[in-house]
């Protein structure tokens, strides 16, 4: 395929080469937006490295129910709808690394970039959430 190819595709096809653009954009915008927030992505290993090793503080942001039904050993459950960086839960770890866990990994963004606002330095958010934990095989305890 040459770049004659792509562009004859590309004036045949207008909208489909638009919506590629678009989405090309979009992913690299949100890739660097993700770089710049201070915010890391770990993954479920590197969660378990973090608590071991620094005593991370893992803050489970899903519902209660949610929460009983099965979360990370030693996580506290502190809900979105509650969620404030001067929690008491929260407050006492600010030199601690802290590691917020929702269910699939997008609501823990918004409250990692409120932790970074109030001077957390080290914030980080379990990329996949609970779900990528589980995919892990990893264990979840129950009850509160």
């Amino acid at each position: 395929m040459t770049f004659a190819d792509l562009a004859a595709f590309a004036g045949r096809n207008p909208v489909l080469s638009l919506a590629l653009v678009g989405l090309t954009v979009a992913i690299i915008v949100n890739e660097i937006l993700g770089l710049l927030s201070g915010v890391r992505r770990i993954g479920p290993a590197q969660l378990t490295a973090l608590v071991n090793r620094d005593n991370a503080l893992v803050v489970d942001l899903r519902a209660i129910g949610d929460f009983e039904k099965g979360h990370i050993a030693g996580a506290k459950n502190v809900q979105m709808s509650q969620f404030d960086p001067e929690n008491k839960a929260l407050a006492p770890a600010k030199a601690l690394p802290v590691v917020l866990v929702c269910q699939a990994g997008q609501t823990a963004h918004t409250a990692a970039k409120r932790l970074r606002k109030a001077g957390f330095a080290h914030v980080a958010v379990l990329e996949g959430g609970i779900q990528a934990w589980q995919s892990a095989d990893l264990p979840l305890v129950k009850g509160r």
